[in-house]
C-alpha cells in the first residue's frame, strides 16, 4: 500500500485525477489510514456511481483532458517518452483500481462494521488506447459522455445534464426533409464538404426535434450538439476557436430564429455563415431553425418601400438565409398527415379508440387551435392519455 500511494503521488499526464473527490479522499486514506478518512473514500465512490471503484476510475481516465489525449486529438506527434509515461499510468490506476475493502481495512486495527464497495476488472491500458485510435468517436473531456451543450453567459461551452431523447423512429412522416439534414450530417461525420441548414415552417411540425433526433442517431458516431441562444451569436467564432482541433463534430443549433432589420446579431451570423478567417471550420456546422422563410421579421412599410434604395434594403434582409447552403422546408401537415401522425401516436401509446371516433376528435382539437402541426398531434394525443389514465 506504500508503494502505491508514492505511484499515485507520480502522476504526471492523469495528475488532475488526483483532484477527483474519490481519489483525493483514497490518497488521504493511505496516507493517513484511519476509519473516518475510509469511510469518507466509500461515501465519495457512494455519491460518484453508487459504489464501483473500477468504473469510477475507467471513467475519469477516459473523461481527461489531458495533454496526451488533446494531442492525439489534434493529431499531433506523441513523443516516445510521453506515450511511456501514459502506458505506467493506467497500470498504476488499474492497480488502484483493483482495490478491495479487505486490504484498505487491513490498514486498521479496527474490526467492527464498515461500509463496503465493489470494483470491475479491467484492462485499463486496453480500454484507452483504443478510445484514443478511435478519438474521432469517443472524443475526450466533457465530449467524451455528453451529447448535447449549451453556450453560459461567459460564452464557455457547458454539458446538459438531461439532454433531448428524441429518436428519428419517434417522428412521423416529413421522411424526405429528415433525410436530407441526415445525409448532410452524415458528410459531416465522414469528413467530407457538409452545408450549414436553415429549417423553416410553422410552428410544431418538428423542426428542433429534427434536428436533435440526427444528434441522438449519431452522436455514437462522434457528433455533438451545441446551442446558442440568439443573443449569443455574437460568441459563435469564440466557440469555434475552442472546437477547432477538437477530433469530433459539431452542430451549432439556433433555434427559433429571426431577426428585426437593425438587429445587431444579424451580422454576427451572417460573418460566421460566409466563413471568415475566425469562423470558417471543418467539424462545425450551423443549423437553423425559423417559422420565417428569410429570417428577418419584415414590416408592411419595408415591403411598400419608403426606402429609396428599397431593393438594396430587402436584398439585405434576405442574403443572411442566402448564405445557408441547404433550405429544408417543413410544411404544416394537411388533415391527411395530422390524421396518420394522430394515429400512430395512438397505436404507439396504446389507445383503442374508434377510428372514426378519434379522427372526430383530433380534428375538432385541431380547429380550436387554429391549425394542424405534429405538436398539436401529440398533444391532442396527451390529452387522451390524461383522459384515459385519469
Amino acid at each position: 500500500m506504500e508503494m502505491l500511494k508514492i505511484k499515485l503521488k507520480s502522476l504526471c499526464i492523469f495528475r488532475e485525477l488526483l483532484d477527483d473527490p474519490v481519489m483525493a479522499t483514497l490518497l488521504r486514506f493511505l496516507e493517513k489510514p484511519s476509519i473516518g478518512m475510509y469511510s469518507a473514500f466509500v461515501a465519495s465512490l457512494y455519491e460518484a456511481n453508487g459504489g464501483n471503484l473500477g468504473e469510477h476510475i475507467k471513467e475519469i481516465c477516459t473523461s481527461s483532458s489531458n495533454v496526451y489525449v488533446r494531442t492525439v486529438g489534434a493529431r499531433g506527434s506523441v513523443p516516445k517518452y510521453m506515450q511511456e509515461s501514459l502506458t505506467e499510468e493506467l497500470n498504476i490506476l488499474q492497480e488502484a483500481s483493483e482495490l478491495t475493502k479487505e486490504q484498505l481495512c487491513g490498514l486498521l486495527s479496527y474490526k467492527g462494521f464498515l461500509p463496503d464497495f465493489t470494483t470491475t476488472k479491467l484492462r485499463l491500458v486496453d480500454i484507452y488506447l483504443h478510445r484514443a485510435e478511435n478519438i474521432g468517436k469517443f472524443g475526450y473531456g466533457i465530449y467524451a459522455k455528453n451529447r448535447m451543450f449549451y453556450v453560459d453567459e461567459e460564452d464557455s461551452i457547458i454539458p446538459v445534464q438531461n439532454p433531448d431523447r428524441t429518436e428519428l423512429s419517434d417522428l412521423i412522416d416529413y421522411e424526405r426533409e429528415r433525410r436530407i439534414i441526415l445525409d448532410n450530417t452524415k458528410a459531416l461525420l465522414a469528413g467530407k464538404p457538409a452545408a450549414n441548414i436553415l429549417l423553416t415552417g410553422d410552428a410544431g411540425t418538428g423542426k428542433s426535434s429534427t434536428v436533435k433526433a440526427v444528434v441522438n442517431a449519431l452522436w455514437n458516431e462522434g457528433l455533438r450538439l451545441i446551442e446558442l441562444r440568439k443573443d449569443q451569436l455574437r460568441a459563435i467564432p469564440k466557440v469555434l476557436d475552442v472546437l477547432a482541433e477538437n477530433p469530433l463534430k459539431f452542430v451549432l443549433f439556433i433555434d427559433d430564429l429571426s431577426f428585426l432589420k437593425d438587429d445587431d446579431n444579424f451580422n454576427a451570423l451572417k460573418a460566421a455563415l460566409e466563413g471568415s478567417v475566425t469562423a470558417k471550420s471543418s467539424n462545425v456546422v450551423i443549423y437553423t431553425t425559423s417559422n420565417r422563410r428569410h429570417i428577418v421579421r419584415e414590416t408592411f412599410s419595408e415591403r411598400d418601400g419608403d426606402d429609396v434604395h428599397r431593393n438594396d434594403t430587402m436584398q439585405e434582409m434576405i442574403s443572411l438565409s442566402e448564405r445557408f447552403g441547404i433550405h429544408v422546408t417543413f410544411s404544416k401537415p394537411n388533415k391527411e398527415t395530422y390524421l396518420h401522425i394522430v394515429h400512430h401516436l395512438a397505436k404507439e401509446n396504446g389507445i383503442d379508440l374508434p377510428r372514426d371516433e378519434i379522427e372526430l376528435l383530433a380534428e375538432r382539437f385541431a380547429l380550436e387551435r387554429g391549425g394542424r402541426s405534429a405538436r398539436l398531434a401529440r398533444q391532442f394525443i396527451d390529452g387522451l392519455l390524461s383522459r384515459v389514465l385519469g
